[in-house]
């Protein structure tokens, strides 16, 4: 393996078995002996079907990764992305040596911290103090190295007052603060980070971020981060895969492999288009939620959104009850939840209009330099003649937006706030 390479990964697989927990049957492990002392392969691992969790299973395996093989150079920041149940975690608990391959090998250079659930690598019954110092020797740091790291960890963890007290009795939030400033502060070479960071709140995920890029840039060390965030994949990384039932089926550039995974069906991670069938949930006596979808005017449901496009949200919907009006209301908020703006087609759709029944189609435009470059989330409210809601779906879009095609020598930097609107300036030179 090269010098510059931090991790090699050849014809990596993992089989697990399908059904009820358990070591499976004396036949299987029989078979399975037998065929190891003829120098053959598992013959179960012929029969696992792919990683496709929407198909019903025809086997009783199934290949949670096949083949997958890719390098990572040192000081690299390697986005792995894909919808849930590609096999992102399993990766990277193969890579952190918690579970073992089927096939295929790993091979890494140096020390590896790994944050991957809350609470990973915490006991629960000993302090934050404890638990640090754990690390570090599990780490095979020795204890003044540890002492030396112990206050920049509790700071940045936030959690001093609670030093002296069991991890069984933090909060998730305070775990995987916790967690992830002893992960990133006692130097480990490769930094393994989930989509963990979610459960924290938002300056905790500036700050993890910022940590980040500063151990990748100035230490020169590895770091491979999972997130359904896009913006935060497109901020931090330098490189992306693309995992989708099991293999990799992009790697590359971070703009290319986030186009490739936003225009491939990745419906759980960015949920741009939503067709409804009749629920209770988004049905009533009075309307009926057909479907919902947003993207950049003129593109297809699927394509990545950017700051300078124009967004487009559409809602398509049956009216029922002929005597009132419906009109639709869209409640716009970040991704820490927190409200931003509301848009109501009271203001420009007709009452004759929203009286009529039968189905209808409600399009809003939002003009483009308007959303900055992050996550948000939309509710979708249907409201009768002005003050009643007839109906309330919450969450009902998830989505990104990507930053603008830079140009050589534009700010390429990520903003603070959730929207950038251009408003016209005056000026006056008189006093």
């Amino acid at each position: 393996m090269s010098k510059d390479i931090a991790i090699k990964i050849e014809n990596l697989s993992k089989l697990y078995r399908l059904g009820e927990i358990g070591t499976g049957t004396l036949s299987h492990d029989l078979n399975r002996a037998f065929a190891k002392l003829r120098g053959k392969d598992d013959p179960y691992s012929m029969v696992g079907q792919v990683n496709d969790r929407t198909q019903a299973a025809d086997s009783d395996y199934v290949w949670a990764l096949k083949d997958v093989g890719f390098e990572v150079r040192k000081g690299e920041v390697l986005g792995i992305v894909g919808k849930n149940g590609a096999g992102k975690s399993t990766l990277l608990k193969l890579i952190s040596q918690i579970t073992s391959p089927t096939t295929g090998s790993i091979k890494a250079k140096g020390r590896i911290a790994s944050l991957l659930e809350v609470g990973t690598g915490m006991h629960p019954e000993m302090t934050a103090r404890e638990n640090i110092f754990l690390n570090g020797a599990i780490l095979g740091m020795k204890k003044k190295e540890i002492a030396a790291k112990f206050d920049e960890i509790i700071d940045f963890a936030g959690c001093r007052m609670y030093v002296d007290t069991p991890i069984k009795r933090f909060s998730s939030g305070m775990r995987v603060r916790l967690g992830f400033a002893v992960a990133a502060f006692l130097e480990p070479e490769i930094l393994i980070v989930d989509e963990v960071l979610a459960v924290g709140d938002a300056e905790f995920q500036k700050k993890a971020i910022g940590k980040m890029k500063d151990i990748s840039e100035a230490g020169h060390r590895t770091v491979l981060f999972v997130s359904h965030n896009m913006a935060s994949v497109k901020s931090l990384c330098t490189r992306a895969v693309v995992l989708e039932n099991g293999s990799i089926t992009f790697d590359g550039d971070v703009d290319a492999a986030l186009q490739h995974y936003l225009s491939h069906g990745a419906t759980d991670g960015v949920a741009e288009h939503k067709i409804f069938e009749t629920d209770k949930n988004t049905a009533n006596e009075q309307v009926e939620l057909q479907s919902i979808g947003v993207r950049s005017k003129g593109k297809e449901y699927g394509d990545p959104m950017r700051v300078d496009e124009e967004i487009e949200i559409q809602i398509r919907f049956m009216k029922k009850v002929p005597e009132n009006t419906i009109h639709t209301t869209l409640q716009v908020k970040d991704e820490s939840g927190n409200y931003i703006f509301s848009l109501s087609s009271a203001s420009t759709v007709a009452d004759q209009e929203a009286k009529a029944t039968g189905a209808k189609t409600f399009t809003v435009t939002i003009p483009s330099n308007f959303f900055n470059s992050t996550s948000f989330y939309v509710n979708l409210l249907f409201v009768q003649d002005g003050k009643t809601i007839a109906l309330r779906v919450e969450d009902v879009l998830k989505f990104d937006i990507l930053p603008k095609q830079a140009k050589l020598g534009e700010f390429m930097g990520k903003g603070k706030v959730p929207i950038i609107p251009q408003f016209p300036w005056q000026t006056d030179t008189k006093n």
